[in-house]
């Protein structure tokens, strides 16, 4: 018989240090692995955000850090209040306002962006506007006042003579505008005078020289 020899089991590791990490492996083929990243140590199938860049995420694999970018999505156009915490990869909208002509506005908020609109800016972030329907002004001079929609007859209702539209009188009785021509200014209920026909209606006295 011969001598029996004892069996001694021996596994032998190599360690390969990486700049991302401390890889293990087996003659056998296994293999543990730990990322090394943030002062901690990482073990295969975990998550991590990077200290200096807490946009990027790492997942520790058996090949090292596996890690991707997180790319911000744009903010609301009407965003009126944003934060942009240290340990956040990107900036927060924390309120949400509306936005009309380049201009911001709370929810709620009335305004009037010019004299003949008033607008809301409505909880749901879209602006609701009212605008004023003027009507045709009684005379062929109006004027538009500051902080007036509409414009005004500052001098009265009138109207011009003829077509040439070089003589003007004011509305109401008829006038002599020479010694054998009368002319009165529509009515302001005529519908002639609101489709915009501001001539007055003339009559001539007959074999007047």
């Amino acid at each position: 018989m011969g001598m029996a020899v004892p069996m001694v089991s021996c596994l032998w590791l190599a360690l390969l240090i990486t700049g991302r990490g401390a890889l293990a492996f087996s003659v056998a083929g296994q293999h543990e692995t730990t990322c090394d990243a943030n002062g901690s140590v990482y073990y295969v199938g975990e998550w991590y955000f990077l200290d200096s860049d807490p946009c990027t995420q790492c997942e520790c694999t058996g090949e090292g850090p596996a890690c991707a970018r997180t790319d911000c999505t744009s903010l609301p156009a009407a965003c009126i209040h944003v934060s942009h915490y240290p340990t956040d990869c990107c900036p927060r909208c924390e309120k949400i306002g509306c936005e009309y002509g380049g201009e911001v506005y709370e929810l709620g908020k009335q305004f009037q962006p010019s004299a003949c609109e008033q607008c809301t800016c409505d909880n749901n972030g879209i602006v609701y506007c009212l605008v004023a329907d003027c009507a045709p002004p009684p005379c062929v001079n109006p004027v538009y006042q500051k902080g007036k929609c509409c414009p005004e007859c500052t001098d009265g209702p009138n109207c011009y003579v003829n077509a040439s539209r070089t003589k003007v009188i004011p509305a109401g009785e008829a006038v002599w505008v020479d010694s054998c021509t009368k002319c009165r200014c529509h009515n302001w209920q005529d519908a002639g005078y609101w489709e915009g026909y501001l001539l007055a209606t003339c009559s001539r006295v007959q074999n007047c020289f």
